[in-house]
């Protein structure tokens, strides 16, 4: 079974770890929601340097989170894009929208 988790690092930062697809990602969703939801108006730091695994699904997740960022009026910034999410994001031609960012 698929595991995943997006863990708190302090203030505006977070990590995500294990697979994600289309049995994680709901899950993830909905715990980000609660913690993005508290850093209102602020820079929000993901690393992906914990994920194992991921589908279309990881990319629609971070697409997700990105527009829900931008409706909070919130920023959004990855690190350590896994390849197969950064590959889906450039056959799916919304690679600029999740460049890594270097802070």
């Amino acid at each position: 079974m698929s595991e995943a988790r997006i863990e708190s690092l302090g203030g505006e930062r977070y990590r995500v770890s294990g697979v994600l697809d289309a049995v994680t990602t709901p899950k993830l969703l909905e715990q980000s929601a609660e913690r993005f939801a508290s850093q209102s108006g602020v820079d929000i730091h993901v690393d992906l340097g914990g994920v194992s695994e991921s589908d279309s699904a990881g990319l629609a997740l971070l697409l997700e989170w990105l527009r829900v960022a931008r409706k909070r009026s919130q920023r959004l910034h990855f690190a350590n894009l896994p390849k197969q999410v950064a590959a889906l994001a450039r056959i799916s031609e919304v690679e600029e929208l999740i460049q890594p960012s270097s802070g």
